[in-house]
């Protein structure tokens, strides 16, 4: 384990001597990152400002909601985004031979070398706004930060688990350029709150692939509107980011060479 941190650590601090090499591009891309993740809550504004409104929820907490959410996906775009693009080019050009040479395992080389801190620019953002929705909203209690804090990890690893099984579908499905798109559209559900989904939806969003752990879940318990059996949706993301990792060593047994 030691010995994989410090790896980890290196390729951090090589992926910002990168980033620093070329200022001005990264700027740009942290800030249309930004940008482009934070026009959800301006139709959230757009939405209270008109006279309609979520059910059960105030404006500040749906923001604060929004805000968990891009603070999720911030942290898991600078550590896994790029795990994707590595593994799908990779192997469209054939050379996933040479990660197989290496004595790591594969998916740990990808989260390595892949690190992005372009997203650094989507984290700080969704933390500015988290902390001026907090600061309207309040926090329940210490026991709501506790549940906030393994429900917000949750959130990660369901996260971490869709980046994962995106890289897992390249050794399959190689022109799968427009796949990221189709997840995104999966992450969505986990933006707004899940009571205003149908039934079917609420259960598919929680223990299927449970997105609303991503932000709904985390916002109910630091408002302290969490019960008890929420805390039971933990089990499905800890099995999704399983599976996710699972799936993906079974389908490098199913690369052929270049092009997949």
């Amino acid at each position: 384990m030691k010995r994989f941190f410090s790896i980890y650590l290196v390729c951090i601090k090589t992926a910002i001597i990168q980033v620093m090499a070329y200022r001005v591009n990264s700027l740009l891309t942290a800030a249309i990152n930004l940008v482009s993740n934070l026009l959800f809550p301006l139709v959230t504004i757009l939405i209270y400002q008109s006279g309609a409104a979520f059910p059960g929820w105030s404006l500040w907490e749906v923001l604060l909601m929004q805000s968990i959410f891009t603070v999720a996906v911030g942290l898991s775009n600078m550590m896994l985004v790029d795990v994707f693009w590595g593994t799908s080019t990779s192997v469209q050009e054939g050379t996933f031979e040479v990660v197989l040479l290496k004595p790591m395992n594969p998916l740990f080389f990808f989260i390595a070398t892949h690190f992005a801190p372009e997203s650094l620019g989507l984290l700080v953002g969704g933390g500015v706004m988290f902390a001026v929705a907090v600061a309207h909203t309040g926090i329940a209690s210490l026991l709501a930060v506790l549940q906030f804090t393994l429900l917000f990890f949750a959130g990660f690893a369901v996260m971490a688990g869709l980046h994962i099984m995106m890289a897992a579908t390249s050794f399959q499905w190689v022109g799968n350029s427009r796949i990221p798109e189709i997840f995104d559209s999966i992450t969505t559900f986990g933006k707004y709150p899940a009571t205003i989904f149908p039934s079917v939806i609420q259960a598919a969003v929680t223990f299927v692939i449970p997105v609303s752990l991503v932000g709904f879940f985390p916002a109910q318990a630091i408002l302290g509107k969490a019960e008890a059996k929420t805390l039971v949706a933990v089990v499905p993301c800890g099995l999704f980011l399983w599976f996710a990792v699972w799936l993906y060593g079974r389908m490098i047994k199913q690369y052929k060479g270049a092009g997949g």
